[in-house]
């Protein structure tokens, strides 16, 4: 299955290796490297690489390359998933899942990967099972993981383990969820005070052209669940339109059959923090897009200069406030700076990377915000090809901008009556204007 798993910076550098068969020379990641050089972003490097002796699958998360080193044939998205769990394992450990601090937590990282691969094969990738097994780190152990980090001090530190003067990261027995039919869940769970969040949370990925006709739409959406419920709760999430719907993605709690025959998620859930359940909404009549772009960026045909003019507002918010607006242009090699005004937030562009930020913030119905100004080209380069394309960053609260609702929550099998409560965002994902 999987032989070895290099962690990548964006700058390329291999901070952390781990071999499970044979030991894989780092020379492997070149061709990460060699795809990263031929990417327009980080983002865009594609996620299974044949190279003459191996498969590289990699998926990028936090700023990081999470790479696998394959050498047979496997399911990519089964290689994927997986990936993508390690790096949850460590956001729901660390607090953040980040080079800095996945260094300054080695030990504990090394620990969690041996549990949650046995020779190259997933194990255990459950948070309960593995906090059962591995302890989170506290700012004690992870000075004496420091310590014992270093070579010379490895034996005292086992020593004085065995003559039971230290502590292990590692726990002495098997957890219960392991012997149980329901291993996401531990048993004689306790809590003062009971609750259950939901955030449903949704991204618009769109592409509209020049004239503003949406060309593609879709909504990825995700429902993340925070739950410190006592005892052994069983829980039913009914929504008001479930049948808009479309690819499901499920937590392993969920059972799918009473999913199929009443659209109504049933569950024993996990304690803490999980991701319930994923979906796609593709039906493009469904897809609400929230803003409108009124644009028009032009070089012209004779002399050393452009024009640019961006109106952006609100659309279809169902009352909502558009926040944390940001539209990012990545221009054309050839244009040297930009003279620019706006009415609303602020504008950045920078010559070197040739990137132009507009940070406009919340959108106003009565002021409408505007950029507008002249572009400097170097002088004598022909006038670029193609007109940059806008990208599009925004946050709606408390909306779901498919329309998606949950109904009520019911719990069965505890007798006390829990705190409950629904959060909604709408985000955008790769949402792109072209010019």
């Amino acid at each position: 299955m999987i032989h070895s798993l290099f962690l990548v910076s964006t700058a390329g550098h291999i901070f952390l290796e781990k071999h499970w068969k044979s030991v894989i020379s780092r020379s492997v990641c070149d061709y990460l490297f060699e795809a990263q050089g031929k990417a327009s972003a980080p983002e865009n490097v594609p996620p299974v690489i044949a190279t003459p002796h191996h498969y590289l699958i990699s998926v990028y998360r936090d700023r990081i390359f999470f790479v696998a080193v394959i050498q047979t044939e496997v399911p990519p998205l089964f290689v994927i998933e997986f990936l993508h769990r390690v790096a949850e394992t460590f956001q729901d450990y660390f607090g953040e899942c980040s080079e800095a601090s996945i260094k300054d937590n080695v030990v504990i990282v090394y620990e969690l990967l041996e549990e949650m691969l046995d020779n190259g094969f997933p194990l255990a990738t459950e948070a309960n099972i593995l906090k059962e097994m591995i302890k989170p780190p506290t700012i004690l152990r992870s000075v004496v993981n420091t310590i014992t980090g270093g070579r010379e001090l490895r034996s005292v530190f086992a020593w004085s383990v065995a003559q039971g003067s230290g502590s292990s990261n590692v726990g002495g027995t098997l957890p219960t969820g392991q012997l149980s039919n329901i291993p996401w869940r531990r048993t004689g769970v306790k809590y003062t005070n009971n609750e259950a969040y939901f955030d449903v949370v949704e991204e618009i990925d769109a592409i509209l052209d020049k004239s503003g006709t949406v060309v593609f739409a879709e909504i990825q959406g995700v429902i993340d669940a925070c739950v410190k419920l006592s005892g052994m709760p069983d829980l039913t999430l009914s929504f008001v339109n479930p049948r808009l719907l479309d690819d499901v993605s499920f937590h392993p709690c969920v059972r799918f059959k009473r999913w199929e025959a009443e659209r109504v998620l049933s569950f024993i859930p996990p304690d803490g923090n999980f991701r319930l359940m994923s979906y796609h909404v593709n039906a493009q009549n469904l897809v609400a897009i929230p803003v409108y772009v009124k644009q028009n960026v032009s070089f012209f045909e004779t002399g050393s200069s452009g024009r640019l003019d961006i109106t952006v507002g609100p659309k279809q918010t169902m009352g909502k406030t558009i926040e944390d607006v940001v539209i990012t242009v990545h221009m054309p090699k050839v244009v040297l700076n930009a003279n620019l005004t706006t009415n609303q937030g602020t504008s950045t562009y920078d010559p070197v990377t040739k990137v132009l930020v507009w940070d406009i913030g919340k959108l106003n119905q009565q002021k409408v915000p505007n950029l507008k100004g002249s572009l400097s080209l170097q002088s004598g380069a022909p006038r670029p090809d193609e007109n940059p394309t806008l990208n599009i960053d925004l946050r709606i609260q408390q909306l779901a901008i498919s329309g998606l609702k949950v109904n009520r929550l019911n719990m069965f099998g505890e007798k006390y009556k829990p705190f409950k409560g629904v959060k909604y965002v709408t985000k955008a994902g790769k949402f792109q204007v072209r010019t």
